[in-house]
């Protein structure tokens, strides 16, 4: 008799989808059936504890009494890598799963995701003079040593994208494979130990960049402004992921007098739409087919989820 694989759901979208909300309404759902569900988060700013506005972390009411983790876990001067995160992620499914409850991954960080249930790439650490070569080169000259020495990921990258060309170029220098082939290499997944109840949330554009800029101006009068005033007492490098987070930037503009606070709300509400649409682009086209897409505003869960729902 074949066992059945523990379930994992997982709810992704771009910024401001309601991904949060779904996964709550998920976790109800099953409790009110008798099981526990617990949502994981998977939004590489949420993991920040100095980012709860600004990464719009649930707030406990909007938690609705459902139990969160990996919010907030990680403190602002430690960095959080794909890899970090997806190990983090697999101690907890691993230990929801044996105390018989659903681990919900709710977030909009595809990289996370695709780490933990892919794995990752062993590429081993680049030569610390081909890495300084690379990153001193134009972005230009970088792309044309690519399409000379690794034409087929040249052809998959945009010509101006600096960091991606510079990565992939100091791979195969150091390594002699190309990225492609490291990446068919991945170690280390998830997805092939667990039964995945995937749902990709892509609401009409124009109603998503409008919630962006809702809640980027809600984001100033419920404490972002405080938020970033402590972020900057602390010092912190300015190359750290917490110090690049959309709003952090816009916001120091206008408490140094760079910006007008209007200003600085226009430039963040800009921010958050081109971020999302970054992510529109990528949970459109980069997550397996058969993963179910939701292209409208109001979500049925109670469809989407049926057959966890009635497993």
């Amino acid at each position: 008799m074949t066992t059945a694989l523990p379930p994992l759901a997982l709810i992704a979208g771009p910024t401001a989808s309601g991904k949060s909300d779904c996964a709550v309404r998920l976790a109800l759902a099953l409790k009110r059936q008798g099981r526990r569900a617990v949502v994981i988060n998977a939004d590489s700013a949420q993991v920040y504890a100095d980012l709860a506005v600004l990464s719009a972390r649930p707030s406990i009411d909007e938690m609705q009494g459902i139990e969160h983790r990996l919010f907030g876990a990680w403190d602002g001067a430690q960095s959080c890598s794909a890899a970090d995160w997806a190990n983090a992620a697999k101690h907890e499914i691993a230990a929801l799963h044996a105390e018989g409850a659903i681990p919900i991954l709710a977030g909009g960080t595809g990289l996370y995701m695709r780490t933990l249930l892919d794995g990752i790439a062993p590429i081993p650490p680049i030569a610390a003079h081909i890495r300084e070569d690379v990153r001193a080169l134009p972005v230009a000259e970088a792309y044309s040593a690519l399409l000379r020495e690794d034409p087929v990921r040249a052809g998959q990258l945009n010509p101006a994208d600096t960091t991606r060309v510079a990565r992939a170029l100091e791979i195969i220098r150091s390594t002699g494979r190309s990225m492609n082939a490291w990446h068919a290499a991945r170690e280390g997944g998830i997805g092939d130990t667990v039964t995945l109840h995937p749902l990709i949330l892509l609401p009409p554009r124009d109603d998503l960049y409008a919630r962006c800029d809702r809640r980027f101006a809600l984001m100033l009068e419920q404490g972002a402004t405080e938020e970033v005033q402590t972020l900057l007492a602390r010092n912190l490098p300015t190359e750290v992921p917490v110090m690049r987070a959309i709003g952090v930037r816009e916001i120091t503009g206008w408490l140094n007098g760079e910006l007008s606070r209007e200003d600085a709300i226009a430039a963040g509400a800009q921010a958050t739409r081109n971020y999302a649409k970054r992510q529109y682009t990528w949970f459109r086209r980069q997550p397996p087919v058969a993963w179910p897409r939701n292209e409208i505003i109001n979500v049925d869960i109670l469809s989407h989820f049926e057959i966890l729902l009635q497993s």
